[in-house]
């Protein structure tokens, strides 16, 4: 009878015992942010575990603890997940895309952040009023000078039709390096002869009917840029390019294995491991002494020999053919 009147208690004991042995105070907890779902973005993530566990930080030997949530595209869902682990004091905050690492920016000024896929402060409009970076922020970055190289891969593989190339893009006016990288072709484009027609993609959702607008401008190619949007909608622009006939390049190596010709990019799963190993000098020091945000350090030149082939393009030796 006496066990009885204790078996309430000895419930709230062994209940608050789990909670606490969740959190694993003795481990460090790495919360890992990803703003929407997406194959190629998901080899960032990749990247910055194996940077971790090369290091000495890894899951299956319970040498840290890394919290995974992915807002599926949702603004609101974002800010909860950001706010949920500053809540829980996680040790540091690894935040892939954009809109991942401004939530955190805006949500936290004492937990590190290390940025992945991620352009720079000052496209991001994260700088202070002093023109500095947010003392918390690290990681890894990208300006948009690659773009230039990017674009202008286009002309050189592919003869005009007529007098100049029509090239078509997608953008997504919200998303600042989107926007930035749009002005930058069009200058771009001038300079190349070429005709830009770019139309605005607000979400994924309208990409089927935004692409076909697109592709009935009589576009000889069309080009991804790096938008967020343009990812998470790849295989619909894909598509339709395919059924038009139209080839597509991109400023991101990733897109060429799912089905761009050619691309000169980042390569995400590096780009997510040179964040990773930036992660872990902080988990073995607590401390952010010569920690920065550093410009991403591996581009390639790829192509897919099987889109390639279809396309009748010839493509220059000193670009890698993806597996």
């Amino acid at each position: 009878m006496k066990l009885k009147r204790y078996l309430p208690i000895i419930f709230i004991a062994v209940l608050l015992a789990s909670c606490q042995s969740t959190k694993n105070k003795t481990v460090p907890v790495v919360g890992f942010v990803d703003a929407f779902e997406d194959a190629t973005i998901a080899q960032a993530r990749t990247g910055f575990t194996d940077a971790l566990n090369k290091k000495g930080f890894s899951e299956e030997k319970k040498t840290v603890q890394i919290e995974y949530r992915n807002a599926q595209g949702n603004i609101p869902t974002l800010t909860q997940i950001v706010n949920y682990f500053v809540s829980e004091n996680v040790d540091l905050l690894a935040t892939c895309t954009t809109l991942s690492t401004i939530t955190a920016v805006q949500n936290t000024k004492t937990i590190p952040i290390f940025e992945i896929v991620s352009p720079t402060p000052e496209r991001m409009k994260v700088v202070g009023a002093d023109g500095k970076s947010p003392a918390n922020l690290f990681g890894v970055m990208e300006d948009l000078q690659y773009i230039d190289t990017s674009f202008s891969i286009i002309p050189k593989l592919l003869k005009p039709k007529g007098a100049k190339l029509v090239i078509g893009m997608i953008y997504n006016q919200v998303e600042p390096q989107s926007a930035d990288a749009m002005e930058r072709i069009k200058g771009l484009a001038d300079k190349l002869n070429i005709t830009l027609v770019a139309l605005p993609l607000n979400s994924s959702a309208d990409a089927q009917l935004v692409t076909q607008s697109l592709l009935g401008k009589n576009i000889d190619a069309f080009f991804a840029n790096p938008d967020n949007t343009v990812f998470a909608s790849f295989e619909t622009i894909l598509k339709n390019c395919n059924q038009a006939n139209v080839p597509i390049f991109t400023s991101e190596a990733g897109l060429v294995q799912r089905g761009a010709v050619a691309a000169f990019g980042a390569d995400i799963y590096q780009w997510g491991y040179q964040a990773g190993e930036q992660a872990a000098q902080y988990l073995k020091t607590h401390k952010t002494n010569g920690l920065k945000p550093e410009m991403v350090k591996i581009r390639k030149r790829v192509y897919n020999a099987a889109v390639a082939k279809k396309y009748n393009i010839t493509i220059p030796s000193n670009f890698e053919a993806v597996k």
